[in-house]
């Protein structure tokens, strides 16, 4: 990774279900631009880009008229497919990050490696199986998207909490910032940080 490239993803995808156009700057100063289709979605991405100071852009369509899972969950796809554009081969980065991240009563935790190796724990139920009109099941099902597609290793824990929008937001945010730190470049750091030399 050369010390002047742009750390940018962009993703376009287009199925039957959904249409989608991303497009991700990782050294960016947290401006979102998000029209998913989906408002709760649209809250949570604003907050993804903001608190982990990601320049981000998204545009979908999908058939919200069946429901908003394929919406969801290509949209996790298509976020997790710029993060591993924009990283290229993982050069130069800290690569694990953890985030605990507090909201009123609710405490997540979030710890990440970007290994290459997709894996998700998840442990974050929430109360409620609506919030206005979006599932909360489609939280994990967007973060279990994200990190196989981003190539990440992924735990995210609910240390306590009982409001459902303070717990998902606060898995967003605790991402976003977790996602932050292990995308981190080191001066000194030339290479993949692995024994390996290679992720």
């Amino acid at each position: 990774m050369t010390e002047n490239k742009k750390r940018q993803g962009s993703i376009q995808r287009k199925t039957k279900e959904t249409e989608i156009s991303l497009s991700l700057d990782i050294d960016g100063c947290g401006s979102a631009d998000i029209d998913t289709g989906v408002p709760f979605m649209d809250h949570m991405l604003t907050l993804f880009g903001v608190h982990g100071f990601f320049d981000l852009t998204i545009k979908a369509t999908g058939d919200t008229e069946v429901d908003d899972h394929h919406t969801v969950e290509d949209i996790g796809i298509c976020l997790g497919q710029a993060f591993a554009e924009a990283l290229g081969d993982k050069g130069g980065i800290a690569r694990y990050g953890m985030s605990y991240l507090p909201m009123d009563e609710t405490l997540v935790r979030t710890v990440v490696d970007i290994s290459n190796r997709p894996y998700t724990h998840y442990e974050a139920a929430v109360p409620d199986q609506k919030l206005g009109t979006f599932d909360t099941a489609l939280a994990v099902e967007f973060v279990r998207a994200f990190a196989q597609h981003a190539g990440v290793t992924l735990h995210i824990d609910l240390i306590h909490g009982g409001n459902s929008h303070h717990i998902i937001e606060a898995v967003f945010k605790s991402l976003a910032r977790a996602m932050c730190q292990a995308t981190e470049k080191h001066d000194t750091l030339t290479g993949t940080l692995s024994s390996k030399g290679v992720l």
